[in-house]
């Protein structure tokens, strides 16, 4: 199918709210990495969101050139091709994009966004995040709030971080303390500043004790009933019209989470996590394998030319897919596995 309409994707939402599960939300560098995230959605038979970081989109313009607007524009070109050939809805997403970024990033992606819209009815992604956990809360949602009219202007939902996320992910790097937990005050400020869905619909990041990287299950100490806490602060001051758990949340920083939490996290009102570190190493474990069992072909040495059938770069094929299968994974985890609608 297609990529997600701005419809498709708030369906896509709303269906993972009600039957409490969500989506895997995966990042893509490549050609290679987004077709193994969109088959892997495939395979478990769910619509997924695939999202490109400004790392991401600067390593996609060529790395002579990094600009993170015609990497990121140049991948959502890609994809709206290659999802066309498979059976699931595929969601166009960014990821962290911090304050000293958004005019090089989100802004002008938004504007390109407005322009399409207004040419053809569609934005070309359907989601952006602001991450402005590096700023304030006061400051974090003012611009908050600029960003989400824009975003609304476009059909395009935004995703805001209330809280910090601990450890590093491109570049962003947080202390892991006790401001990794966000409290229900900040999530009612965040629903005085930004509505609910009355002035654009919005996806909330609330932290609780999530951390970017690698972690053993245990390391990290995680506590979802924070995300209950302010559904719940939220119901008690704006009643229940928005259902009982009135925020789209986002899980970030999974690594080192173990089952419960989180089933518990979705249970609570996530609806999108977060997943990069494991299929990183999913995509580039075979490739290490490949290479240290086949150096003698894929290498030049003692004056023989090597084997070009095993140095051929679809030799990447195994990488595919084992991602694929680790995205099969997360799928069966959030318990969205099976549950894609044809558009």
């Amino acid at each position: 199918m297609p990529i997600a309409t701005p419809d498709v994707y708030r369906d896509m939402l709303d269906r993972a709210k009600a039957g409490s599960f969500a989506y895997p939300a995966i990042n893509v560098t490549s050609s290679q990495t987004l077709n193994a995230a969109i088959r892997g959605f495939a395979e478990a038979g769910s619509d997924g969101i695939v999202r490109v970081s400004t790392g991401g989109g600067e390593y996609l313009s060529g790395p002579t050139i990094k600009d993170m607007v015609t990497g990121s524009l140049a991948l959502a070109a890609y994809a709206q091709e290659v999802a066309k050939n498979f059976d699931v809805n595929i969601a166009l997403h960014t990821d962290h994009c911090p304050k000293d970024k958004l005019d090089g990033f989100v802004r002008p992606l938004l504007a390109a966004s407005k322009e399409r819209k207004d040419a053809t009815g569609l934005p070309i992604f359907q989601s952006h995040m602001w991450d402005g956990s590096a700023v304030p809360l006061a400051e974090n949602l003012q611009i908050a709030q600029e960003l989400l009219e824009l975003s609304a202007a476009a059909d395009i939902i935004l995703e805001v971080e209330i809280g910090v996320v601990g450890g590093e992910e491109d570049g962003v790097a947080n202390e892991i303390n006790d401001q990794l937990y966000t409290t229900p005050e900040d999530a009612l400020a965040t629903v005085e500043a930004l509505g609910l869905g009355d002035k654009g619909r919005y996806m909330t990041a609330l932290t609780f004790g999530n951390v970017h990287g690698v972690y053993k299950p245990g390391n990290v100490r995680l506590r979802p009933e924070i995300l209950r806490q302010c559904q719940d602060a939220i119901v008690a001051k704006y009643g229940s019209d928005h259902g009982e758990r009135p925020l789209d949340l986002v899980f970030h920083g999974g690594s080192g989470s173990t089952a419960q939490e989180i089933s518990d996290a979705v249970d609570f009102g996530v609806v999108k996590m977060n997943v990069d570190t494991d299929t990183q190493y999913a995509f580039t474990r075979p490739v290490a394998g490949w290479m240290l069992e086949n150096y003698t072909g894929v290498l030049k040495i003692d004056g023989e030319v090597g084997n070009k059938k095993q140095y051929d770069p679809r030799r990447g094929k195994e990488a595919e897919a084992s991602m694929a299968a680790r995205i099969v994974e997360a799928c069966e985890n959030l318990r969205s596995a099976g549950t894609s609608v044809k558009a």
